[in-house]
């Protein structure tokens, strides 16, 4: 998808003595004209915060393989002149060389004290020619042009500009990595700013670019610092507005649909940590001293119930007790790929009163807030670099969110309250149903016109793009219609067991064709709504990574009807229940 960003300038930010505006220039090509204007009351926070978001933007852990075109097409050439200097120089050619050699050196010796007085002089004009060289400095001057370069214009064609929505109760930042491994959200509440003037309400794309980064690393405690997002732009220091900035960029669809898709998994029930600051910086300093060479790459969380949450990392096998405890009822492990993408938040440890670590599983993303008062960050990681957010589970079906559902319902109400949580969408839409509702919101995320805001458990409206997302981007699926069709099969043969170890297990089996064997799926899901274990005899997903991380339609259309039956009471262990018996038990 193409996309074209107009600013009116480059955000840019002014200083005056101990005063300080930090000018972000927003997308003119957007409907909104979106504008705020507002003193922070806390500017070190919010530039720590910003820094931090930026390396987000910049953040791309991929392997990245050696160029090596270049040497192959050297040594090429190479061979090719060999081969003809040695068909031009025969052998009886080089000795007669050999001899015209030789007597060029007897002369040359003969010669040598001449020579070394001529090179002394040759070396003494030398030197003073270097000094009126004006291509002394050529090879320094090359190199900072190219940094200069990087610093200018890389970020403006090859990083993407952070999103910004102006909400009634808060100012928030999105932001997506290069590896599409990372997305970075910062909300700041208004009560962080002493409003100078009426804010606009709307969302943008806001010019970030490495220079103003370097301008706000200068802010300091005594700077006074004013947030401004302004349509008209910035002047520079002789008051001559610049050329309007003009971007267009090929947004990758595994980008779109990644940045959607991340509202999803956050919208996913799942287990929460409260970690201290200094749990933090312990998993981060180990992270940082040990650089691991092979596998298995993982850190392994070893939750015991009312016992301090130990950590143990592989494959050093080095084990840390953290001062949390886990509050949960029943034991569990959850391994936790792409470790090292969690230093991102290391900049945040001082700033930060606790952190709230949020596991959703095996294979699944893991979401962490930070809590800085005013002003919060949430950060989601996938479990692999390669894991873009898209190739691997379907996290719209897994929530709920699938199909359209009454989305031309939800759209315009979203539009006019700006940020509504499930239960004040189903209070203003009576006449919908729940599934309905859920279906709509899914869909209002694929379009990018929403957002699911992890702090405060809410559907906020925001406009991913300055244009219409393509339709191919945001339809619906072909799992996502298998799953709607197992769905009508999922209870027929549906079986619940309530294990003592408090898990329930949910089997059924679906029939494909009248001449193919069935697919037995079977899910084990604990008491916080997580999967702990899954089978399905179905080729697809033999075929796949067998875990959650690529599940197949059958063991999401289980899942997506399993979750309705976790509030079940009053199961005798190991007891198999028929789908009849558990609707007798409900009516």
């Amino acid at each position: 998808m193409k996309v074209g960003y107009k600013y009116a300038s480059p955000s840019r930010c002014m200083q005056e003595g101990s005063r300080a505006t930090l000018g972000l220039s927003p997308d003119l090509s957007r409907d909104e004209k979106v504008s705020f204007c507002g003193k922070l009351k806390q500017p070190l926070l919010f530039r720590d915060a910003m820094l931090m978001l930026r390396e987000i933007v910049v953040s791309d852990t991929r392997k990245k393989p050696k160029e090596r075109t270049d040497y192959f097409q050297w040594l090429d050439g190479e061979i090719e002149r060999r081969i003809k200097a040695h068909k031009e120089y025969m052998p009886h050619v080089r000795e007669g060389l050999k001899k015209q050699m030789d007597g060029y050196d007897l002369e040359l010796s003969q010669k040598k004290d001449e020579i070394s007085q001529l090179l002394k002089i040759q070396r003494n004009l030398q030197k003073q020619l270097d000094q009126y060289d004006a291509w002394k400095d050529y090879y320094n001057i090359e190199r900072d042009f190219w940094k200069f370069i990087k610093d200018r214009d890389y970020s403006l064609w090859f990083v993407l500009d952070p999103v910004i929505t102006v909400h009634k109760d808060q100012v928030s930042f999105e932001a997506f990595s290069l590896d599409e491994s990372i997305y970075g959200c910062l909300s700041v509440a208004m009560d962080e700013f002493e409003l100078l003037q009426a804010p606009r309400l709307g969302t943008t794309n806001i010019d970030f670019s490495a220079k103003l980064e370097k301008e706000m690393q200068r802010f300091r405690s005594y700077t006074d610092v004013t947030l401004s997002v302004n349509p008209e732009g910035f002047t520079i220091d002789n008051d001559i507005v610049p050329e309007y900035v003009e971007k267009k960029i090929d947004l990758p669809e595994t980008w779109i649909k990644g940045f959607n898709q991340v509202s999803s998994a956050a919208a996913l029930s799942g287990m929460e940590l409260k970690l201290s600051p200094s749990d933090m910086y312990d998993i981060c300093a180990f992270l940082r001293k040990h650089k691991e060479k092979a596998s298995p790459r993982y850190m392994k969380w070893i939750l015991e119930p009312q016992q301090r949450v130990r950590v143990v990392f592989e494959p050093f096998g080095t084990s840390l007790t953290l001062n949390a405890v886990y509050t949960g009822a029943q034991r569990r492990e959850e391994k936790i790929w792409g470790r090292r993408r969690w230093l991102v938040a290391e900049k945040l440890i001082p700033l930060s009163k606790a952190f709230y670590v949020r596991l959703l599983g095996f294979g699944m993303p893991q979401f962490i807030r930070a809590d800085m008062g005013t002003m919060q960050m949430t950060i989601g990681f996938s479990s692999w670099s390669s894991n873009d957010w898209v190739k691997g589970t379907a996290f719209n079906i897994m929530a709920g969110f699938t199909g359209q559902g009454c989305y031309p319902a939800v759209y315009p109400l979203l539009k006019d309250r700006r940020c509504l949580s499930m239960e004040e969408l189903s209070a203003c839409l009576p006449g919908e149903k729940s599934d309905r509702i859920k279906a709509g919101v899914g869909m209002l995320f694929r379009r990018g016109e929403g957002y699911y805001d992890a702090v405060n458990g809410c559907v906020r409206f925001r406009h991913l793009c300055n244009a219409p997302i393509p339709q191919a981007l945001y339809e619906v699926s072909a799992i996502e219609r298998d799953v709607e069709k197992y769905s009508k099969l999922t209870f027929d043969n549906m079986t619940v067991r309530y294990t003592r170890r408090q898990e329930f297990v949910f089997a059924t089996s679906y029939q494909e064709g009248s001449h193919q064997p069935s697919s037995k799926t079977e899910l084990t899901i604990d008491q916080d709504g997580q999967i702990t274990k899954l089978n399905c005899s179905c080729k697809a997903f033999k075929r796949g990574a067998r875990n959650l991380s690529e599940p197949c339609a059958h063991i999401l259309a289980l899942y997506v009807a399993s979750y309705k039956l976790l509030k079940l009471e009053h199961l005798e262990y190991e007891k198999e229940y028929k789908i009849n018996d558990i609707m007798e038990m409900l009516l």
